[in-house]
């Protein structure tokens, strides 16, 4: 089972809890933004403070599978649903996907169905929360 600690409280983390956490630090952490894994992280914020069209609403979402793809091995992403977006500048969006409590160790047996919410604005992606 995986586990990690809480970067906001410090409590422990495990299972799904610790995935959410580390879906929202890479959809949080700009590419070359840290010193020793420039690689890590998620090229969906070089598309904020954009228009949002249709063409890249589609950029946010292609961004956001390649690095969970790349850097999330206990979760493979299904279906990405844009669920509020408007003038103001928030938007909102429901990731949903399969679950491998044991998948950062390359098993595969075992697996869940999960969704996270991703409530992001001018400032990039604040919130996330299993849904």
């Amino acid at each position: 089972m995986r586990s990690g600690i809480d970067r906001q409280t410090g409590r422990l983390l495990i299972g799904w809890d610790h995935c959410v956490q580390s879906i929202a630090v890479i959809l949080t952490t700009r590419v070359g933004s840290r010193v020793m894994r420039r690689a890590f992280g998620s090229a969906a914020l070089e598309l904020q403070d954009r228009n949002a069209t249709p063409k890249r609403v589609m950029q946010v979402y292609a961004a956001v599978a390649a690095a969970l793809k790349r850097w999330e091995p206990g979760f493979r992403l299904q279906t990405i649903r844009l669920t509020r977006g408007g003038a103001d500048g928030v938007f909102a969006f429901e990731i949903a996907g399969i679950f491998f409590p044991r998948g950062h160790l390359g098993d595969y047996s075992v697996s869940e169905t999960r969704s996270v919410a991703i409530t992001a604005n001018d400032n990039g992606f604040v919130e996330v929360a299993a849904a």
